[in-house]
């Protein structure tokens, strides 16, 4: 997949910090998922591969990036964006940093997710159990990032969406007799946004580094079936965007095809754009190809389910 350009000028690599975020126009500091003892990040030995525009591996420490925009705002809508890379590594820089900007001139606070992966011991359900506490982490510091709790997204790009799918097939209400603060508060999103994203682990459906990565080499059928987002469908899921492409030659179209079915079945809100050209990875770049044009259109469906202002 060619989802890999520009730096993130090292936003990922600075130093871990719990401070309070700061403005869009200034560079954000990392904001780890999980208390410093956590088996999460005990892991300091396995250092992370590549480089700050795409990881190829996560092996500790997962994470968020906030991007909050400019002004004193209150009850702002937030948004949880989780990079593709074929659960393998994450494309940062590409289906992370450039959606939060995106986000952030919208009024929207944005959070790039920075999710274990790369198989082994990073596989399922390690990286939903990341996507669904970083969704509990935004919304316990509401207050602090000016965030309305009832309006909390995610994003995916690729197997990332199949990540933010799973938040929103997968949500839970929270148990208010948890002895984590956290875990008493809900980790269902309010909306979805998938960009040719990974939806089934079926062979001939899916894409199969995904699939490896997530399950690993030999899944059985039950697996396969559990982990294939369009089969875990509710009258829950939250409402939810699609872009993908007829010519993509990595994640099948007929996956978003799934996805749109099954929320149509349960009468959940949904928005589906298939372009004819586009192919695999296209991000937020404006070129000449059809699907393109995608950000013009999530705007409008953004504002019109009260999701921006």
């Amino acid at each position: 997949m060619n989802h890999f350009r520009r730096l993130v000028a090292g936003a990922l690599l600075g130093l871990i910090s719990f401070a309070s975020p700061v403005a869009a126009d200034e560079a954000p500091k990392v904001v780890l998922l999980y208390p410093a003892d956590h088996p999460a990040n005990a892991a300091a030995a396995e250092p992370d591969e590549g480089t700050p525009e795409w990881t190829t591996r996560v092996a500790a420490r997962p994470s968020i990036l906030p991007f909050v925009p400019p002004g004193d705002g209150k009850n702002r809508p937030a948004c949880i964006v989780c990079p593709g890379g074929g659960y393998g590594g994450l494309a940062v820089q590409k289906e992370g940093v450039e959606p939060a900007r995106w986000l952030n001139e919208r009024g929207v606070v944005a959070f790039v997710l920075r999710y274990r992966c790369g198989g082994g011991k990073n596989q399922q359900p390690v990286p939903l159990q990341d996507a669904q506490r970083a969704i509990r982490l935004v919304r316990s510091r509401a207050d602090e990032w000016g965030v309305d709790v009832n309006r909390v997204g995610v994003w995916g790009f690729s197997a990332g969406g199949h990540l933010a799918a799973t938040t929103g097939v997968f949500g839970e209400d929270g148990n208010a007799d948890a002895a984590d603060p956290l875990d008493r508060l809900s980790s269902r999103p309010n909306f979805l946004v998938l960009i040719y994203p990974v939806i089934s682990m079926q062979q001939g459906t899916t894409h199969g580094g995904s699939r490896q990565n997530l399950l690993g080499k030999n899944p059985s059928d039950e697996l396969a079936a559990h982990w294939s987002a369009d089969q875990q469908v509710s009258d829950k899921t939250p409402p939810t965007f699609l872009v993908h492409a007829t010519d993509d030659g990595g994640v099948p179209v007929k996956n978003s095809l799934l996805f749109y079915s099954a929320l149509v079945r349960h009468k959940v809100p949904a928005e589906m754009h298939i372009f004819e050209r586009g192919g695999h990875g296209f991000g937020m770049y404006r070129g000449d190809r059809p699907a393109d044009l995608w950000p013009n259109l999530l705007d409008p469906w953004l504002r019109g389910q009260g999701m921006v202002d």
